[in-house]
């Protein structure tokens, strides 16, 4: 596999080929997602818990299923203090329309992201919506961050949760994971006006390794939430 020598922030890309699984559509009812997050033992993926605290040099991918049809776009806000969109794009892949039922990866390639920067939380927005309303455009060369960002992210150390620790083995941080964006006011210039007011109203819940992120009524309009990623 031929390295690409550019960083996401926390996450270098490592890319190949465009990859795509099909499985069981998700259940039916009000609009429902699924992401996990694997992580690269030697030559196997294995899911991981959403606050698992990964270490530098860690390969990371996602995993996506929902169970409507729409688009999927998807940023990153490092702990370096960097700012970038990782899909869709020529290396990751540029195909981000979704299907009802069927998995996708995150990078969309026979590939992966690695984490590097300084320990943190790496802030992943994921921007869904369920029609196509011309966001290719928006989300092109991206502007500079907060420039107290990378203090902010000092400040937030990621910490193992003992009882978690001990019954699994894992370090989890309670903290990471998805979850609802607190204030919109604070998001990225470019993702603010995607977040609809549903984005608000999203359900956050956990079965086993699988984060499950659900509205309580059909989605007319696109919807924002992060996924944050927490390493040493």
């Amino acid at each position: 596999m031929q390295r690409i020598h550019f960083l996401l922030s926390a996450i270098a890309l490592w890319a190949a080929l465009p990859a795509l699984s099909q499985t069981q559509s998700v259940s039916q009812g009000p609009h429902r997602m699924e992401i996990t997050v694997e992580r690269r033992i030697g030559s196997v993926w294995r899911a991981v818990d959403p606050g698992f605290i990964f270490a530098k040099g860690d390969h990371v991918r996602f995993r996506y299923k929902t169970n409507f049809s729409g688009y999927l776009y998807v940023m990153n806000q490092g702990t370096g203090g960097t700012y970038t969109k990782l899909f869709p794009r020529e290396d990751t892949g540029m195909a981000n329309k979704i299907e009802a039922g069927k998995e996708y990866m995150v990078p969309a390639t026979d590939g992966m992201f690695r984490v590097e920067g300084p320990p943190g939380y790496d802030i992943i927005y994921w921007v869904v919506t369920p029609i196509d309303i011309g966001m290719q455009s928006a989300y092109k060369p991206l502007p500079p961050p907060p420039t107290d960002l990378p203090k902010m992210r000092a400040s937030l150390t990621p910490r193992c949760d003992d009882t978690i620790l001990r019954a699994r083995g894992e370090c989890v941080d309670t903290d990471a994971g998805p979850q609802a964006v607190e204030d919109k006011s604070k998001l990225p210039e470019n993702i603010q006006p995607s977040a609809g007011d549903n984005s608000q109203d999203l359900v956050f819940m956990k079965k086993q390794h699988r984060s499950v992120v659900s509205s309580p009524v059909p989605l007319a309009g696109p919807v924002v939430f992060e996924f944050r990623l927490a390493h040493k």
